[in-house]
């Protein structure tokens, strides 16, 4: 099946798509009776080409070294051969019978034989040129591997000048590979962890320098050797993960809270398409270790690994695990065999044999696990607490419909992860959050207790459930106020910890005290730190932050800053050891340079996932309680809290300053930044400027020295409440509103104007009716029945047909991806947004190609939504070869459109981070609906192609298509579709986020008009 991991191959490939499909339409139209026009020109131009790409490849098989390119490439040569010979074939017949079924049966084969041979000649070329950068990074690993024999300075400048070129041809072949990739995030985890090589290698020279000065001075290297050996390891892992993700040539667009039973269904359809290359690779005894077979062999573990990850039932999990670490020690042995000349061997035939066997074994546990799951009906919560909200709420929203417990269960966890977070908090913050937590669990108990009586649609049931989402709203409200006053706190002084580390690492031998201090200075610095990557974690939880790829790389950081941190104590105790130690000195400013950048960087990306605003007033707030602790360390007289609670508010001023300063950075809208800059200018320390930071600092130090002198109490009180208002001048500047409706509703009419005309009988003042003898007014005279009471006029709505998107069913995967897009769009009116208008035209079409390949539904209504003439069926269940190919062109040509609305409006997102975000993720969107249009084309020549082509003699001839196949080209489409839906939905979702910070004076406009959501009405 085709494969685009690479811009060559795409490239290749879609002309090739492009006129395979035209055959198959003629193909089609065809069978309509329409006689075939004369492709002998058209047919012998391809075979010239064919015949030169075969050239070519034999000369390359001849050229190469590679054994399995050897192996792999001439089966797709052959295939290529032979279909070029059937269009040949084909051809001739048609010229003899623009009418002959044969003829047309043998031009599809061909035309399919084209276009999957010369993908498989891509791939195995492709795939060879990446075994040859494996190679390199191997090269690396043998020389990372051979670190520990480096024992002498001679050693490490021998050991320097053979790993430098090897290194630099290692990082110059990956940074071309990751330019020539198509999937973004292959090309994200590429530039990642070349980065990481290239900054940790001057950190190994040192580290490997420092083990050799201390071995030399004769003191134990056992610290030493232990950073050496980290430093390794990190560079090996780095190394290893490059060639994991050279090797990747698919990516699903998943969030990362996918559902449980797609991303397990995703598993088993790959282990399926996989099983049969693994059993071939078994079976044969001279197959080439690394081969097409051997990776099969060893996805099909991967993928039944993501199933145990996510079963329901322990058992199965474990089952599944045992099983998957038997067979890959018994593949270990088998490659190890197979490596000495011994796949023939009896003990290696029996080996195959028994894998084999397992793994018949393990794809029938991955199919009872699935359906275990699948019966239990148990989802997993959400991993953030917006998603677990979320699923509680719709769970309150209908508290009487049995969602197995999913929605208590994401209740209960958002009321832990509360209480989580208050135990960190200061009062009376933290009693707050209990107080919420302790109501939300009560509501809670009481509404499970219902529902467990069977009282979950009773009035009582649902009064508690509006009551307990209020509740959850406001609980999740004061986590995340909770967590941004925690960051306040924790983030005002990321470097101190580590200056006195530094410090008490170069403290003289003999000094007092001296293995204490250090000992306390190490003890503060690692629980600082832990601390940091702690409240990291939690905002990345729980903060509320809807960029995936932030919340992702504060997870990849955190860890990060967890792995160096006792590295970077390792190495002050060296230090410490041997304060003389000029390369341990040196080292141990390597890593504290390496930590500090990690945790700049997390600070950065925390930032980046709070309010800015918010964040700005809960440090306003720390400097209104430090200003009052000052003003009770000055009546108690006592200069050390005067100066620890002044140096705090100075500390809380420059981190304003530097969020000041990133929100400034961030921005191209020049008015914006210009108030910003004139704010955080006020709130500057500069040459005796009074709206500073300096003279609130001066003065405190004045109070310091003679706490009983009020001058210079007053002096520090008015440079303070200067700080204060410029922090809050700061604030107000930050302070981006969400923006005025673009399209106001119209000011009410002027009544003043207003003139009713009176009856006469009227003009003297309104008749009230006065009954007589208290009876009862007269009765009303009936209506007319043949008059025909007005029809109000139609309420303003979206154009599309809401009602005409059908519900998916559990087997229609690719339904299922088009609902969800149209499930998030429809939160959003189409009404003056072309992006939603083009995202619910995008599920629509879906929608449509679901039905098109097959995928029973009943689709009454959506050709006439869409535009579409009705098609004609194929067996009862899908659609037109001609009807699919065009709908993919359409879907590619939709897709071409949503991108260049989000970057339309991109351009005018004055945020350059909202702005990358929606580049980076509407980019990937023409490159997936590129492939979906040659995948459809694929799918195109299997419809109708499993039947056997009637010879003149009355014979058969068998189609080399299988349903096998024909499965796989379903698969590998399902995957593209689904990859699709969410590309766009994630569009929309950054587009919605960019839209609040646009250019005002461009003439751009689009609105974000949110309907009612469904658990509300």
């Amino acid at each position: 099946m085709p494969v685009f991991h690479t811009k060559t191959i795409e490239s290749i490939l879609e002309p090739v798509a492009q006129q395979v499909s035209r055959l198959v339409i003629l193909h089609e139209e065809a069978e309509d009776g329409n006689a075939m026009p004369d492709l002998a020109r058209p047919v012998q131009t391809v075979k010239l080409a064919v015949d030169n790409l075969v050239k070519v490849g034999y000369d390359t098989i001849n050229s190469s070294e590679d054994q399995i390119l050897k192996q792999d490439m001439p089966p797709a040569l052959n295939r290529v051969e032979e279909a070029s010979l059937l269009l040949l074939q084909a051809s001739e017949m048609l010229r003899a019978d623009p009418f002959s079924a044969p003829a047309r049966k043998k031009l599809i084969e061909g035309s399919r034989g084209i276009l999957q041979g010369t993908s498989s000649l891509l791939l195995a070329f492709d795939e060879s040129e990446v075994r040859k950068i494996i190679r390199v990074c191997k090269n690396v690993l043998e020389y990372l591997a051979i670190t520990e024999v480096v024992e002498r300075m001679e050693d490490l400048v021998t050991y320097v000048r053979n790993l430098t070129p090897v290194l630099t041809r290692m990082t110059k072949e990956v940074d071309a590979r990751e330019k020539e990739l198509t999937h973004q995030v292959h090309r994200e985890m590429l530039v990642r962890s070349l980065e990481q090589v290239k900054n940790l290698t001057p950190v190994l020279i040192s580290g490997i320098k420092t083990f050799i000065t201390v071995k030399d001075s004769g003191k134990n290297p056992q610290d030493t050797q232990a950073n050496r050996d980290y430093l390794v390891r990190k560079m090996s892992d780095e190394i290893h993960e490059i060639i994991r993700v050279l090797q990747l040539t698919t990516y699903d667009e998943e969030e990362w809270d996918a559902d449980d039973i797609t991303v397990m269904k995703k598993a088993q359809s790959g282990i399926e398409q996989k099983m049969k290359q693994a059993t071939d690779w078994l079976q044969d005894p001279a197959a080439l270790i690394g081969s097409l077979g051997d990776k099969a062999l060893h996805q099909v573990l991967d993928d039944a690994r993501k199933i145990a990850e996510r079963c329901t039932n322990p058992a199965d999990r474990d089952q599944i695990l045992k099983t998957v670490g038997d067979i890959e020690s018994m593949v270990d042995a088998l490659c190890e065999l197979r490596q000495l000349g011994k796949g023939d061997s009896p003990q290696a035939m029996s080996l195959a044999r028994e894998i084999q066997k397992k793994l018949g074994d393990l794809q029938n546990m991955t199919n009872v696990a699935i359906a275990n799951t699948e019966r239990s009906g148990i989802r997993r919560p959400a991993p953030t607490v917006d998603g677990k909200v979320e699923q509680a709420r719709t769970w309150l929203a209908n508290p009487g419909m049995d969602d197995k417990g999913l929605g208590e269960q994401a209740t209960r966890l958002v009321v832990s992860e509360g209480r989580k977070i208050a135990n960190s908090c200061p009062e009376p913050m933290r009693k707050e959050l209990l107080r919420l937590c302790d109501e939300t669990e009560i509501l809670t108990n009481q509404l499970a207790d219902l529902i467990r009586n069977g009282q979950g649609n009773s009035p009582q049931a649902r009064a508690i459930a509006n009551h307990l989402s209020e509740k959850l709203f406001q609980l999740k409200n004061k986590i995340k106020e909770a967590l941004i006053n925690q960051v306040a706190e924790d983030f005002i002084d990321i470097s101190t910890p580590l200056k006195h580390l530094s410090e008490a690492s170069i403290v003289p031998i003999g000094t007092p005290g001296r293995d204490q201090n250090f000992a306390e200075k190490s003890q503060n610095f690692e629980g600082h730190a832990n601390k940091l990557a702690d409240t990291a974690k939690m905002v990345a939880t729980a903060g509320g932050c809807r960029n995936k790829k932030t919340v992702e790389e504060i997870f990849k950081t955190s860890a990060q800053v967890d792995d160096l941190t006792p590295q970077v104590t390792t190495a002050a105790k060296i230090v410490f050891q041997d304060p003389g130690n000029q390369a341990a000195q040196e080292h141990f400013d390597l890593m504290k340079k390496r930590w500090m950048d990690n945790m700049e960087r997390l600070r950065g990306l925390v930032d980046e996932a709070v309010d800015s605003s918010a964040l700005i007033k809960a440090e306003e707030e720390g400097i209104m309680r430090d200003t009052e602790r000052v003003e009770d360390a000055i009546q108690m007289k006592d200069p050390p809290r005067i100066g620890a609670h002044a140096s705090n508010i100075a500390r809380r001023a420059n981190r304003v300053l530097q969020v000041a300063q990133q929100e400034a950075e961030n921005s191209e809208d020049p008015k914006y930044v210009d108030h910003v800059n004139q704010a955080a200018s006020n709130l500057r320390a500069n040459l005796g400027v009074v709206e500073s930071i300096a003279p609130m600092v001066q003065g405190a130090k004045g109070v310091s020295m003679n706490p009983a002198d009020t001058n210079a109490q007053q002096n520090w009180r008015k440079a303070n409440q200067t700080l204060i208002d410029a922090v809050r001048d700061v604030r107000g500047a930050v302070t981006v509103d969400a923006g005025v409706d673009q399209f106001p509703p119209p000011p009410p009419p002027d009544l003043s104007e207003l003139k009713i005309s009176v009856p006469d009988q009227f003009a003297d003042g309104p008749i009230m009716y006065q009954p007589q003898d208290g009876g009862a007014p007269p009765r009303p005279p009936l209506p007319n029945d043949n008059a025909t009471p007005p029809r109000p006029p139609p309420p303003e709505t979206d154009d599309e047909d809401e009602a005409a998107f059908p519900t998916p069913q559990a087997n229609q995967p690719i339904m299922m991806a088009a609902h969800a897009l149209h499930m998030e769009a429809k939160q959003w009116s189409s009404k003056d947004n072309d992006i939603i208008a083009a995202a619910k035209k995008m599920a629509l079409l879906m929608a449509k190609l679901s039905q098109l390949v097959r995928i029973p539904f009943d689709f009454k209504g959506l050709n006439s939504v869409l535009g579409l003439k009705e098609s004609p069926v194929l067996g009862g269940e899908g659609g037109s070869k001609k009807d699919l190919i065009a709908t993919a062109k359409s879907i590619a040509e939709s897709s071409e459109e949503v991108t260049r609305l989000a970057k339309k409006l991109a351009a005018e997102c004055t945020d350059k981070q909202m702005r990358k975000n929606l580049l980076q993720v509407c980019e990937r969107i023409p490159t997936i609906g590129t492939q979906l249009k040659i995948l459809s084309t694929v799918k195109a020549t299997m419809l109708g192609a499993q039947e056997p082509i009637p010879a003149p003699d009355g014979s058969e001839i068998e189609c080399e298509s299988s349903s096998k196949e024909d499965q796989e080209a379903t698969e590998m489409l399902v995957g593209n579709a689904q990859n699709l839906m969410q590309a766009v939905k994630e569009t929309v979702r950054a587009a919605e986020a960019a839209s609040i910070k646009i250019r005002v004076d461009s003439g751009y406009t689009i609105r974000w008009l949110r309907r009612r959501p469904w658990y509300t009405s």
